[in-house]
């Protein structure tokens, strides 16, 4: 059995993938200090709770957004899975041309995102949007070749930043909103930060696919935990949750 895991910078996505496909989910939180045993136990346990066995794993595949956490990681899966896992760094195999300026500031979880599209819709243009901590737009040539992008403040840092900035806002549930109109405080912050984020993508994607993709249309694919929220707006072609996991069984695979 493959253990995926994606280190963000709000949750580590951890993924079991058996012949292909995916077993079993789960999160941990990556915004909090935490040792390799802690993070050990927590990964054996997990599995066990849901009926695998740990020995059962016999590689694990690595991105990470947050260095901090790296040492960390690594040290858990050797100390106890008794591997050391493959990381989505320089020199690691993906089939992925980037065609940047600097490769080396490409986020891991960006490139597994490229992998697993290019994998799922093949010569074809591609949009990638992924709605995390950070919203990014990903555009991804028919040449497997990663073009760049945008990155965004997400929902969740939005919101922070106006709970922490604006003296008399509050942090808000974060949902899906039918009226642009807010009614009272609570409301026009969920209209702006919904709206906001709607907007702000719906027009980089219509530049880059001006400036890029205007004689042959990209699909677009949606990942991350707040995609779904858009799910009625005809806004991407299809939702791909586990996007990056599927990236990097990929790239497991590769090398």
């Amino acid at each position: 059995m493959i253990l995926c895991l994606d280190v963000g910078n709000t949750h580590i996505y951890a993924g079991l993938f058996g012949d292909k496909e995916i077993k079993l989910r789960f999160r941990y939180p990556s915004d909090q200090t935490c040792t390799s045993d802690v993070l050990g136990i927590f990964f054996r346990e997990v599995l066990s709770t849901n009926g695998y066995i740990y020995k059962d794993v016999n590689s694990i595949c690595l991105s990470s957004v947050v260095p901090a956490l790296g040492y960390t990681i690594v040290a858990a899966c050797k100390k106890y899975f008794g591997i050391d896992p493959v990381e989505i760094k320089p020199g690691v195999k993906t089939g992925i041309k980037l065609d940047i300026k600097n490769p080396l500031e490409v986020g891991a979880d960006r490139i597994a995102n490229a992998v697993a599209a290019t994998a799922a819709f093949p010569k074809k243009n591609l949009l990638i949007l992924d709605f995390g901590t950070a919203t990014t737009v990903c555009a991804v040539s028919k040449e497997s070749a990663f073009l760049g992008g945008a990155i965004l403040p997400g929902f969740k840092l939005s919101m922070e930043s106006l709970a922490s900035k604006a003296s008399k806002l509050s942090a808000v549930n974060i949902i899906k909103v039918n009226e642009a109109l807010g009614k009272c405080t609570e409301t026009n912050v969920q209209s702006g930060l919904y709206y906001g984020q709607l907007g702000a993508v719906k027009e980089i994607m219509g530049r880059i696919t001006e400036s890029v993709f205007k004689e042959d249309q990209p699909v677009i694919i949606a990942t991350g935990g707040y995609a779904s929220l858009f799910e009625s707006e005809k806004l991407f072609d299809v939702y791909l949750p586990d996007l990056v996991l599927e990236g990097l069984r990929l790239i497991l695979d590769k090398n």
